[in-house]
C-alpha cells in the first residue's frame, strides 16, 4: 500500500463513516495479519500481501470498505509508522476470497488480499502515523459488547431450559426441572451468567465515564464467554437428544457461542493481560 500526505480526515473516509452511520453502507476491519498480527509494530517492510477480516453485514456483495493498517513512513526515531485507511473494494489491486465457517451469523469472513493498492489523502482515518492506537482505542468497547452478546445467549438459553424443564414430565408425571440433578446445574448457570452481567455493566459503566474499561472489559468478556458457553450446552443437555434438534433452537447458537470464547481476544490473552496488569506478574511473551 502507498499514499501521499494523506490530511488528517479525508472526503472518503467521511462518507464511508457516515454511510455506515446511517446504515447505508457497509465495511470490513482487518482482525489479524495472516503471518501474525503481533509482528506489525516491527514491519521493517511492505505489509504482508494478505490479511483476514470480518465483514459487518451481508455477503461479498455487501462489502464495500475495508478498513486496513499500513506502514506509512517512518518516525524521527526510526521505526515504522503504521496508519488507518479506508480501502473501497473497486480499488486495482483489492481482491477477497470467502472462508467458510461453521458460524450461523449474518456476518461473514473474507480474506483480503492488497497487491500494491494505492491509497491517497482522502482515505486516511484518524492521525497519520496512529493506526494502530485508533483500532486500540476499539477493544475495550468491542469487548464488552461481546460480554453482551454472550450474556445474551445465556439469558436466551436459560429460560429455554427453565421452560423445558418445568414442562417435560417423566415418573409419575414429576417435572424434571424437580429432581436435583437438574435443578442445581441450572442454578449454577444463572449464578455465573448474573455475575457476568455485573461485570459487563461495570466495564460498560467505566467505559461510558471515559474510565480506565481495559480491566473490567477483559475480565467481563472472559466471565461472559464461558458462562455462555456452559450454560448453552446445559440448557442442551436439559433437552436430552432434543437439544440437537434444530426446531429447538439451541444447538444453531453453539459455533457462535464458542467462537466468543477465541474472539474478541481469547481467554489466554485475557490471563496474560489479568497477570500482567493486574497481579504485576512478568511478561510472558
Amino acid at each position: 500500500m502507498t499514499h501521499d500526505n494523506p490530511s488528517p480526515v479525508g472526503a472518503l473516509t467521511r462518507r464511508t463513516l457516515l454511510g455506515a452511520a446511517a446504515a447505508t453502507g457497509v465495511g470490513a476491519l482487518t482482525v489479524g495479519l495472516t503471518d501474525g498480527a503481533a509482528e506489525a509494530a516491527t514491519l521493517q517492510g511492505s505489509l504482508p500481501a494478505s490479511v483476514d477480516v470480518v465483514v459487518v453485514g451481508g455477503g461479498i456483495s455487501g462489502l464495500v470498505a475495508a478498513r486496513q493498517v499500513a506502514r506509512s513512513g517512518r518516525s524521527s526515531e526510526g521505526s515504522p509508522q503504521l496508519s488507518l485507511f479506508v480501502v473501497p473494494t473497486d480499488s486495482p489491486g483489492l481482491t477477497w476470497q470467502t472462508i467458510e465457517a461453521a458460524l450461523v451469523q449474518p456476518e461473514h469472513q473474507f480474506t483480503v488480499f492488497f497487491d500494491d493498492v494505492p491509497v491517497g489523502p482522502e482515505a486516511l482515518i484518524g492521525t497519520d502515523g496512529s493506526g494502530l492506537r485508533h483500532v486500540f482505542s476499539g477493544l475495550n468497547p468491542e469487548r464488552i459488547t461481546a460480554a453482551s452478546i454472550s450474556n445474551g445467549i445465556s439469558l436466551y438459553a436459560l429460560d429455554k431450559a427453565t421452560a423445558y424443564a418445568n414442562e417435560r414430565t417423566v415418573w409419575k408425571g414429576v417435572p424434571i426441572g424437580a429432581h436435583q440433578g437438574v435443578a442445581h446445574p441450572l442454578a449454577e448457570c444463572y449464578i455465573a451468567v448474573t455475575q457476568a452481567r455485573l461485570l459487563a455493566a461495570r466495564a460498560a459503566e467505566l467505559f461510558d465515564t471515559g474510565g480506565d474499561a481495559a480491566e473490567a472489559s477483559n475480565i467481563a468478556k472472559f466471565a461472559a464467554a464461558d458462562a455462555s458457553l456452559t450454560t448453552l450446552d446445559q440448557a442442551m443437555q436439559t433437552h436430552g437428544g432434543n437439544g440437537l434438534a434444530l426446531e429447538y433452537g439451541l444447538s444453531d447458537y453453539w459455533f457462535l457461542a464458542r467462537m466468543l470464547k477465541t474472539a474478541p481476544v481469547s481467554r489466554e490473552m485475557v490471563l496474560n493481560f489479568v497477570a500482567q496488569r493486574s497481579l504485576g506478574l512478568p511478561a510472558s511473551y
